[in-house]
């Protein structure tokens, strides 16, 4: 699809700026509503380009990951000393995430857990 006019004749597809802005703004603002923008973003846009189908995907899969993570923690008692990394590492990560997808790249956020494919 590196023709501009076959790129936007899929119909409800994004061009490719768009794919990027809400690639970006999936990342961004899943950092104050983790899990939840990252959901809302894959039932939303998921098909309106693979650029965008990568990064709502990447963000759930971290979302997800999150939430095992935090799960993991808090039943441990290890995990209560270390638990107030947590929210310091998605925050690192999903601004990576948001800048990479500003650049165009196809991000994959590490240590993540791919519980949903592309």
């Amino acid at each position: 699809m590196s023709d501009t006019n076959e790129y936007k004749s899929a119909g409800n597809q994004f061009s490719k700026e768009e794919e990027k802005l809400w690639s970006v703004l999936v990342h961004a603002v899943a950092i104050v509503f983790e899990f939840f923008t990252p959901v809302l973003g894959f039932l939303l846009f998921r098909d309106k380009g693979p650029f965008i189908r990568h990064h709502v995907t990447e963000s759930l899969n971290f979302g997800l990951t999150m939430v095992v993570f935090a799960i993991g923690l808090a039943i441990s008692v290890v995990g209560w000393l270390v638990i107030w990394a947590l929210p310091i590492y998605w925050t690192i990560f999903r601004v990576v995430a948001a800048y990479r997808a500003s650049q165009g790249d196809f991000y994959r956020y590490p240590l993540t857990i791919r519980f949903v494919k592309n």
